[in-house]
């Protein structure tokens, strides 16, 4: 009776070159794809918190300010990042028709509520489709931040 030994015999040399090199190939289009969609989500977060953060900013000079004034210059904050405006905006999906909303809201006798809401901001991706798979923009719903206001006295 003959015996199998436990253990398979090598191949011949030779009969496996390249095979790697062909399975990565076939691989990196799909790694590619996932390392570029981690990427732009990445980016996309990036812009939410850049406007977040900037409305938040307006929101607190707002809450400083006489109800009712400085709705421009919170407007530059969410828009350009200073008072006084710039010729740069924040991020590149930002355009003067943004809408930036400045509302007050009375609460009690002697406290209001300041509101920066940014209404539709549209995130572009940096490639119209990869691999045929048409990537549209991602419109963010309204972010917004709400302070209370310093005391305001009977102006408000």
């Amino acid at each position: 009776m003959k015996r199998w030994p436990m253990t398979p015999k090598p191949k011949a040399p030779g009969r496996q070159s390249g095979v790697a090199l062909l399975e990565f190939t076939l691989i990196l289009p799909m790694l590619v794809l996932m390392a570029w969609s981690v990427t732009e989500l990445g980016r996309a977060l990036w812009h939410y918190k850049v406007l977040a953060q900037s409305s938040r900013e307006a929101a607190r000079y707002l809450s400083m300010q006489t109800p009712g004034t400085g709705g421009e210059q919170a407007r530059n904050l969410v828009l350009y990042g200073t008072l006084a405006g710039a010729s740069a905006y924040q991020l590149s999906g930002l355009t003067a028709a943004q809408p930036v909303v400045v509302t007050w809201q009375r609460s009690t006798s002697s406290l209001a509520l300041v509101k920066v809401t940014v209404a539709g901001y549209r995130f572009d991706s940096l490639a119209a489709s990869v691999f045929g798979v048409r990537l549209g923009p991602i419109i963010f719903g309204d972010i917004s931040a709400s302070m209370r206001a310093a005391s305001c006295g009977s102006v408000c």
